[in-house]
């Protein structure tokens, strides 16, 4: 990579790094704060899952926008909503105040005009890799979280992390204005951004409403989980600031016994079986921590088999959607993903609230076995993904007769699968064999249509 590819990943990576933290960091403790604030443990559950509302309405248009007026004006005035709404959380002093911070947090829904940013900003070539390091801060970000979010909640308050994350999003906004690179151009990238043209597509495609049925499980199923769980930890006198005694174990364990399954997946050609046995671990967790919220050592075991699965789901959901979506409607893919995400996460706070009030704790598991339940049906029936990965080149500005010339000579080269060339956007975008490609023949083949 570039030097200004560098700063730009390594920038944009700790733009989400730093909304995903503050976001996170009131998961572990937010409930048992609250319950101090109402009885009504919908409306916790409400206060969790909002701003997953906003962001799901929002981050397709922000992106969209971003096309119009700019990247950083986007990015900047999300930032902006994001460190708004945790202001409004922290001076608040009901739980509906709260609820009323966290969707304007979410309104701040800056996740695709960051992505087409960062496309903006790297080379075709380099740009996978530039998506992974922004992946692995927000994995990091989260695990985070759960282990230092009760910690600071000790020292001062949910009120405080809320304002400490209204901090850190303005801070965000000095990264964009003053670390960031300006691009040089702003354009459409099919890898990185959401077409409208192709959204039907996208959602008539079963394989990939498979992928995005699970994002949405996971994720609803999580913020489910963290109305209740805090409460389960708390029984035998374990406070909210010490809770990170059992989140810092569990969460590194589980990130180190996932790094084989990942590893098997993609090496081996065997995410399906992966992907499938994470679902079958997630779904025993949950039945686990409904039979066991009376037992404190067999909810921590619940939650490593839990934080194995989820580790192993977050990463490969991914790389299926890489692996399955059309080259030219990926961004719309990832758009669809994400968004199917967010609102998962609205869904699952308030259900997870709604059920603990009406139905009392151990319902809000059976509610989340059911959701994995349904997932692990829908995985078992999908087609093995192709051992395929993505490669993008620019080639620059094509007429139609020679895109359709330049992809007929690239799909004869060995180990190419799918050629999808996008003349307008001057770009090659080749899904190619995991098991070895001509990676020398397509570009000496691509640096001979260069000089023509």
């Amino acid at each position: 990579m570039l030097k200004l590819e560098r700063r730009a990943a390594t920038s944009l990576a700790a733009i989400f790094g730093l909304r995903m933290l503050g976001m996170f960091l009131i998961l572990p403790v937010f409930a048992l704060y609250a319950k101090g604030l109402t009885d009504d443990h919908a409306k916790i559950g409400l206060a969790l899952g909002m701003y997953g509302l906003t962001q799901a309405i929002l981050m397709i248009p922000f992106g969209m926008m971003s096309d119009r007026i700019g990247r950083k004006p986007v990015i900047m005035f999300g930032l902006l909503m994001f460190a708004v709404g945790s202001f409004v959380a922290a001076s608040a002093t009901s739980i509906e105040t709260i609820i009323l911070g966290r969707a304007i947090q979410g309104a701040g829904a800056i996740s695709a005009a960051v992505t087409a940013l960062l496309a903006d900003l790297t080379r075709e070539e380099n740009r996978t890799h530039a998506m992974a390091m922004i992946g692995g801060t927000i994995g990091l970000a989260f695990a985070a979280s759960l282990a230092v979010g009760p910690v600071i909640y000790g020292w001062i308050g949910v009120p405080g992390m809320f304002a400490l994350t209204g901090v850190l999003s303005l801070a965000a906004i000095l990264v964009v204005k003053f670390v960031t690179p300006n691009p040089g151009k702003t354009a459409f990238h099919s890898d990185a951004e959401a077409n409208p043209a192709k959204l039907k597509d996208v959602l008539r495609d079963g394989q990939l409403l498979r992928l995005n049925w699970g994002i949405f499980a996971l994720h609803a199923a999580q913020m489910a989980m963290f109305t209740v769980v805090p409460f389960a930890l708390a029984q035998d006198g374990l406070e909210a600031s010490r809770q990170w005694l059992v989140y810092l174990p569990v969460v590194v364990a589980a990130f180190i016994l996932m790094v084989p399954a990942i590893i098997v997946g993609e090496k081996r050609g065997k995410l399906k079986q992966v992907l499938v046995g994470a679902i079958a671990i997630m779904l025993a967790a949950q039945i686990g921590l409904a039979l066991s919220l009376d037992f404190f050592w067999g909810v921590v075991a619940a939650l490593l088999f839990y934080f194995i699965a989820f580790n192993i789901l977050e990463a490969s959901l991914p790389s299926l959607i890489s692996k399955i979506a059309p080259p030219e409607a990926k961004g719309t893919a990832m758009g669809v993903y994400n968004t199917s995400q967010a609102t998962g996460l609205f869904f699952g706070g308030a259900a997870g609230g709604w059920l603990a009030q009406h139905a009392g704790h151990g319902t809000v598991f059976l509610f989340c076995a059911g959701l994995m339940a349904a997932w692990l049906a829908l995985a078992a029936t999908m087609r093995p993904p192709p051992r395929v990965k993505t490669q993008m080149f620019h080639v620059g500005r094509l007429d139609q007769l020679g895109a359709q010339g330049l992809a007929g000579r690239l799909a004869a080269l060995a180990g190419i699968v799918a050629v999808t060339v996008l003349p307008e956007e001057g770009t090659v975008m080749l899904k190619v064999s995991q098991t070895g490609w001509d990676e020398d023949g397509v570009k000496q083949l691509l640096e001979s249509q260069g000089g023509q």
